[in-house]
């Protein structure tokens, strides 16, 4: 068995134990390797964002949460080639893109068999120029959509006229390869669009955000047409 195929093989072995904690050594004698080789997948799979945990004492051993890790995904080679794709445009200026790297590891180590060769054959033919974005505004952002808070923002226009204004943000629109929070705008008092990489600070308020309509906000503006992306469908609740 190639260390590939170990690490998937692993990961079920433990999955499977659930709150039955397995030992280096049981593990070694499972695979017929070396508890050294053992200890290494562990590592491996612990830095790649697997949730192996290690329960100290007598009775304890290795572990995994089968709730934090994904079965078997069952892509095709397409599937898969187009999976790629989409992650490597997750820079630092596109939102939540932590979460995105995490969980294309969590991906990759459930792919096996075509798709995986598909996937890492595709990976080595992408680069991308290193990205011009600042994360903890990037995490700032995420946080006020997600907490439902005001956020303080310093803002330079196209024109490079520079403002402060504290928002409500009520979503993220993508055009054009470009990110933008819309959000109400206490200052200006309507909808208005910011772009991500136009925003030079983003301090969290405390404030609670009152609720805002994402299509009205967009009312009147550029973005009015704006529609859900059809790949993101199977996500939206029937009742919206």
């Amino acid at each position: 068995m190639n260390r590939t195929a170990r690490l998937y093989a692993l990961v079920e072995e433990l999955r499977a134990a659930r709150r039955r904690p397995l030992t280096v050594a049981a593990l070694a004698a499972r695979f017929e390797v070396s508890t050294r080789t053992v200890q290494r997948d562990l590592q491996a799979l612990m830095e790649a964002g697997v949730p192996v945990r290690s329960v100290p004492g007598r009775g304890g051993g290795w572990s995994i949460d089968p709730e934090m890790t994904l079965p078997p995904i069952h892509l095709t080679a397409d599937e898969a080639s187009a999976l790629t794709a989409v992650l490597a445009v997750a820079d630092a200026c596109t939102p939540y893109a932590g979460a995105v790297r995490t969980a294309a590891q969590k991906i990759a180590s459930s792919m096996a068999g075509p798709a995986s060769v598909a996937a890492r054959r595709l990976a080595a033919r992408i680069v991308a120029l290193p990205p011009r974005g600042d994360s903890a505004i990037r995490t700032a952002v995420e946080q006020a959509l997600a907490d439902e808070t005001a956020l303080r923002l310093s803002y330079t226009d196209a024109a490079g006229r520079e403002s402060t204004r504290v928002v409500e943000p009520a979503g993220l629109l993508t055009a054009g390869g470009r990110w933008y929070l819309i959000a109400w705008c206490r200052t200006r008092r309507a909808g208005r669009g910011f772009r991500l990489d136009r925003i030079t600070a983003a301090v969290p308020t405390g404030d609670r955000a009152r609720p805002h309509d994402l299509a009205e906000l967009l009312l009147g503006s550029v973005g009015a047409d704006a529609v859900r992306p059809a790949a993101l469908a199977s996500l939206t609740p029937a009742a919206e």
